[in-house]
């Protein structure tokens, strides 16, 4: 059975009317709206995949009534139209578990939050693993077109000119390809900074580009 057709199978056990609720009459009234709605016009996807809850009306004036309702209780509903219907829909997932809950399938709501935590919690890992991988893309590009220009300097007279810092660095990259240039900085002795060790580094690249720049001439 979908998530839909169970939420719609509890809702439809719910009394009509709750004489034990603390909603006021009126409220009551569009709870009992929107329930009979959902149930005729609703339909809600699986959260697993995507957040989607959706009424597909006949009328303008039936889309506006509902929207309204779900507006008023802090519910971000909005309406388009389909073919000749009118869709009154939600996309956010807090907005459906509120929806839900206004409604008064309390099991849905449970089993939809926990679906939503589980989702959550995946893609915030995902983002997370992805920026790592990013990261660490960055660094291996970084440390490449490092070594290949220290490599292309060390092949000409230029090398016995440079600084003792800047040799420092680029014997230690060379050791270490793998290592962070702010790791690499820190090795050095004094210990430089991330910046610092960037700007020494960075020397070697710009050399290695007019070395290429006085060969192609």
């Amino acid at each position: 059975m979908s998530f839909s057709s169970e939420a719609k199978e509890e809702i439809e056990k719910l009394k009509i009317w709750d004489n034990k609720s603390n909603l006021k009459q009126e409220e009551q009234l569009e709870r009992v709206y929107v329930r009979e709605a959902f149930l005729q016009y609703g339909f809600l996807s699986d959260p697993n995949k995507e957040y989607h809850l959706e009424f597909v009306l006949k009328t303008k004036k039936r889309a506006d009534e509902i929207s309204n309702i779900l507006l008023r209780n802090n519910m971000k509903a909005r309406i388009i139209k389909r073919r000749e219907k009118q869709v009154v829909y939600l996309k956010e997932g807090e907005d459906i578990s509120n929806c839900l809950a206004f409604m008064g399938a309390s099991s849905s709501v449970l089993r939809f939050e926990e679906i939503r935590v589980v989702r959550e919690m995946r893609n915030h890992i995902n983002r997370k693993v992805n920026c790592e991988t990013a990261n660490l893309t960055k660094t291996v590009n970084a440390a490449y077109e490092q070594i290949m220009a220290i490599e292309k300097v060390k092949k000409t007279k230029k090398w016995q000119e440079l600084e003792k810092g800047i040799k420092e660095i680029a014997e230690l990259r060379l050791k270490n390809p793998d290592m962070s240039i702010e790791a690499l900085g820190k090795e050095l002795n004094p210990p430089i900074s991330k910046s610092g060790a960037n700007h020494r580094l960075k020397k070697i690249i710009d050399m290695a580009k007019e070395l290429e720049q006085n060969i192609e001439a």
